[in-house]
């Protein structure tokens, strides 16, 4: 609100109505799930009306680069792109990369490969032949211009319900607010987080910003709105195991060997990660102050250093797998708030000890006694060594009234806190932590 009192356009996409739809300038009530043909039609608009900001375009992004002769857009190829191994139901990425270059895996594959297949940040793809005019059929702008020509203003109202005039003003006021002296910034939420083509969203919004020179220069972008701790502030803090703070990756005990290794691997020659020491040094400093030198590599060597993927659902798998023992869940509720509840079910059914941090018995805490699988009489929980977890309330006021603290033990009964627990409990002084 403060940008639109200094004279921002507020757009608001949102197929309903809301309390942010009545202060925006323009509202689009969009169909739930056609945001790629409505993004699609401003990018056939910016290039069909050569509203792109051409000097950054060809300074500063991959259009002039040349494609191999290898690659197949949808329409030359029944519907699908080129490099499609039926036999795999999968693309190969070799028909995809510029000419004479060949293409490198991806991050995740590289993560998958036991202690990682290579360094987190890689070297990036240099095109080795260019046609800065833009005019050369396969150099990448043509390629893009060719397959965002289906995105007619009518295609685009038949799948989105939007009206011509409303995705041609949209796309104006984009075209009018970037260029040379001006930006223009797209914020989405977790609409477009957590759909399943989430990502092909979140790519198309960055092809508009990088064709309008929207991407690296202040008020620009593609900002992420987080409302949760464990969504944006996992990755700025960070609590992802494969981040150091700053985005910085966590070293790979296979290939960063050393401080020198660590940074040859995952420096660039330009951009944001072409500072990449100054970022390193900047870090080891704040966390070891004087003991980290030149001499001794800024204490690299005390950073722990991964063996391999260790994201969220490799791990349920491997908790399913019984090669997780044990498993700490904090601030979260993994069994209904992640996906595939049944698989996070069975790898806590398979683990040998279970801790729930939270203020309340959630899904999670209580999964062995109230999941569907149990309650479908699929499941039976099985008795084992007594253990009983206390949940501590808050601290209360004087003469507010507390009533008593439900403790759950693992040998599948429920039960009500005695007086004497009840009174540890809220006491003031230190807790004794007994068994039921």
């Amino acid at each position: 609100m403060k940008a639109k009192e200094r004279g921002a356009t507020i757009i608001h996409v949102d197929p309903r109505f809301t309390r942010t739809s009545a202060v925006a300038d323009v509202h689009v009530p969009i169909r739930a799930g056609s945001d790629i043909a409505f993004l699609g039609g401003i990018i056939r608009y910016i290039l069909e009306n050569e509203r792109y900001f051409r000097e950054y375009v060809v300074n500063y992004t991959n259009a002039p680069a040349i494609l191999s002769e290898n690659y197949r857009d949808a329409e030359d190829n029944d519907g699908l792109f080129g490099g499609w191994e039926q036999g795999n139901a999968q693309y190969s990425q070799k028909d995809w990369s510029y000419e004479g270059v060949h293409p490198e895996a991806a991050a995740g594959a590289r993560e998958a490969g036991p202690e990682g297949s290579g360094p987190e940040q890689n070297q990036p793809i240099q095109a080795e032949h260019t046609d800065p005019t833009l005019q050369h059929p396969r150099c990448v702008f043509q390629v893009l211009k060719r397959h965002f020509s289906r995105y007619t203003p009518e295609m685009v109202e038949n799948a989105c319900g939007v009206p011509e005039k409303l995705l041609i003003r949209v796309a104006e006021e984009l075209c009018t607010n970037s260029g040379r002296e001006r930006t223009s910034a797209f914020c989405y939420a977790v609409g477009w987080t957590q759909h399943t083509t989430g990502v092909q969203y979140i790519r198309t919004a960055a092809i508009i910003q990088a064709l309008l020179g929207n991407m690296g220069r202040p008020g620009g972008g593609i900002l992420a709105l987080r409302g949760h701790a464990s969504i944006q502030g996992s990755t700025d803090i960070p609590t992802l195991y494969n981040l150091l703070p700053g985005y910085l990756p966590v070293p790979r005990s296979k290939h960063d060997k050393d401080y020198r290794t660590y940074i040859q691997l995952n420096e660039s020659p330009s951009g944001w990660w072409g500072e990449f020491e100054k970022y390193v040094v900047s870090l080891l400093k704040a966390w070891y102050g004087d003991a980290a030198t030149v001499a001794n590599g800024w204490c690299f060597e005390y950073l722990p250093a991964t063996t391999g993927d260790h994201s969220h659902m490799n791990t349920v798998a491997e908790m399913a797998d019984g090669l997780v023992k044990g498993y700490f869940v904090m601030g979260e509720n993994p069994v209904v708030g992640t996906v595939n509840g049944p698989l996070h079910r069975k790898g806590l059914r398979q683990l040998e000890w279970l801790v729930v941090r939270d203020l309340h018995l959630t899904e999670t805490a209580e999964f062995w006694r109230e999941a569907p699988e149990i309650q479908r009489g699929e499941v039976r929980p099985r008795r084992s060594e007594r253990r009983c977890s206390f949940f501590l309330p808050p601290r209360t006021p004087k003469r507010t009234a507390v009533l008593p603290t439900p403790s759950v033990c693992s040998s599948g009964t429920r039960r009500q806190s005695s007086p004497r627990e009840t009174a540890a409990a809220n006491s003031t002084s230190s807790s004794n932590w007994g068994s039921a």
